[in-house]
């Protein structure tokens, strides 16, 4: 079966697509089979990465490793169940189609709590949720005192995560890796960089989750993401020499595949 990797995070604006095409795209170049899925139905910016990509792929006659995306079918609503949700149908048909397909389903879900989100949760093997580092998009983890920084209660999606959790043990499936990443790593003041990996660190183990580096804030991404190229492309799309910052963002894509520790990969980049 392939392993499900669900990105998800109700904020926005954490760099979750981008991280997430990375992810998808250090796979494929990895050798592993790779399908995507984006459940953003308006904004599609992991659907729109991946075109780009292919378009760009066929336009220079590249060889280069790529995930590849499929659309969620269309379903006849005289076909579903009582009660059946049709996005649930979509969904597990689209997953039944990769599965047969794929090493790694990479699963994109919106910045916002839908019924879509909410399923895709539940079929995750690994869940990540990239989140700015600041304590502006702590609150989408937990609720704290403004004061003290004690840490309250659960948020809203942190509820919807657990309840994604008891929904696969009572199937008996393995428990959700939960993955949640300092993403667009800042110039910040050290003292609150320090603040949020404490805040973070108490959480984790009340909630149950992995705290990991992810990405930091660079201008590569964004000139990357209209010929759908990664990190990983750079040399295929011309350029010799990578510069400090090029250098430092592959990096972190390589201490984040390693600290995933997703199942038969092995990180050679």
């Amino acid at each position: 079966m392939a392993h499900i990797i669900v990105f998800g995070n109700e904020k926005g604006g954490s760099g979750k697509s981008t991280t997430a095409m990375h992810v998808a795209t250090a796979l494929a170049h990895l050798g592993h089979r790779v399908g995507g899925l984006d459940l953003d139905l308006r904004q599609r910016s992991f659907g729109r990465y991946l075109e780009n990509r292919q378009g760009t792929i066929a336009a220079r006659d590249m060889d280069v490793a790529s995930p590849f995306l499929i659309d969620l079918p269309e379903i006849d609503p005289a076909t579903l169940g009582p009660d059946e949700n049709i996005y649930d149908r979509r969904l597990s048909a689209a997953v039944a189609d990769l599965d047969t397909r794929c090493d790694f389903i990479v699963i994109d879900c919106p910045g916002s709590h839908t019924r879509l989100s909410q399923v895709a949760h539940s079929l995750a093997d690994t869940l990540i949720t990239p989140m700015n580092d600041s304590f502006v998009d702590f609150d989408l983890l937990a609720r704290i005192d403004a004061e003290t920084y004690e840490i309250k209660g659960p948020s809203v999606y942190s509820e919807m995560v657990w309840h994604s959790r008891q929904l696969r043990a009572k199937a008996g499936l393995k428990p959700i890796d939960w993955v949640v990443l300092r993403n667009r790593l800042g110039a910040q003041q050290m003292h609150n960089k320090r603040k949020m990996g404490e805040a973070l660190t108490n959480l984790s183990r009340r909630i149950g989750f992995r705290v990991a580096p992810g990405m930091s804030e660079r201008v590569i991404f964004r000139e990357l993401f209209p010929t759908g190229m990664t990190l990983l492309d750079l040399r295929a799309m011309g350029v010799e020499r990578l510069n400090i910052s090029n250098l430092s963002a592959r990096q972190e894509l390589r201490d984040l595949m390693k600290t995933l520790n997703l199942p038969g990969v092995s990180v050679d980049f």
